[in-house]
C-alpha cells in the first residue's frame, strides 16, 4: 500500500493558504490512531496541474472569492468523477459568506445544481474507524458565536457513483484542528478523531 499524503489544493483566486498547523497535526492521529502508512509532508498542488490526478486526498480551504479558471473547474470535475475526494471546509464558518457562496456556486457550475446535499448523521462516514452517533461534531468556533453564529449539525456532499467525491464543510473543522500537535495532550477529547474518519472514508 503506498503511504497517504495530505494534499492541499492551490487555487489562483481567495486565499488557499489556511490552518497551516492543521495538516501536520491530523497526519499525526493518523499515525497515532491507524495503521495506514503515511508520508508526513504536506504536498500543494496547483488545481490546473495534472499533479492533483496522483492525490488519494485533497483539501480545500479558504475566506474569500472561489473563482476557478476554466482548467481548473475540468480537473476539478475529472478527479472526482475519477474516484478522487476532496475535503472543502469554510474558515468563515458563515453559510452566507464569501468562500460558502463562491465555493457552492462553482460546484452548482461544475456538477449541476442540486449535487451538493446534506448528507444523513447516520452515514458510514461517521462510523467507518470512530463512531460519532450525532453526525459531525460541533467546533469550538460553532459553539463561540463565530461566524453565522449556529451550529451546523449536518455536512454537505457530493456523491459520485454512490461514494462520497465531495465533502463540505461549514464548521470551520480546519481552524479547530490548526494547532500543534504536541498540544493535543492538554485535551480533554482529540478534536481530530473525525479528520481520521475523513481520510479512513476516503481511502476505503
Amino acid at each position: 500500500m503506498r503511504p497517504f499524503f495530505f494534499t492541499r489544493i492551490k487555487y489562483n483566486s481567495g486565499n488557499w493558504d489556511t490552518d497551516q498547523r492543521m495538516p501536520s497535526n491530523l497526519i499525526n492521529s493518523l499515525v497515532e490512531y491507524t495503521t495506514i502508512p503515511v508520508d508526513e509532508t504536506e504536498k500543494i498542488v496547483e488545481l490546473s496541474s495534472p499533479e492533483i490526478f496522483k492525490s488519494p486526498f485533497c483539501y480545500i480551504s479558504g475566506h474569500k472569492l472561489v473563482d476557478f479558471s476554466t482548467q481548473e473547474r475540468n480537473n476539478f470535475k475529472t478527479y472526482v468523477e475519477n474516484g478522487g475526494f476532496v475535503f472543502a471546509d469554510d474558515c468563515n464558518h458563515d453559510i452566507d459568506g464569501l468562500f460558502a457562496k463562491s465555493f457552492e456556486a462553482e460546484m452548482a457550475e461544475i456538477f449541476g445544481s442540486d449535487a451538493l446535499q446534506k448528507i444523513p448523521n447516520d452515514h458510514y462516514l461517521y462510523n467507518c474507524f470512530f463512531k460519532f452517533e450525532d453526525g459531525p461534531p460541533a467546533t469550538s468556533f460553532e459553539l463561540n458565536g463565530w461566524g453565522d453564529d449556529l451550529v451546523h449539525d449536518y455536512l454537505k456532499a457530493i456523491i459520485i457513483n454512490g461514494r462520497i467525491g465531495v465533502l463540505y464543510s461549514n464548521k470551520d473543522y480546519g481552524c479547530e484542528w490548526d494547532y500543534d500537535f504536541r498540544n493535543k495532550r492538554f485535551l480533554k477529547v482529540d478534536n481530530t478523531k473525525f479528520g481520521v474518519n475523513i481520510v479512513v472514508y476516503a481511502l476505503t
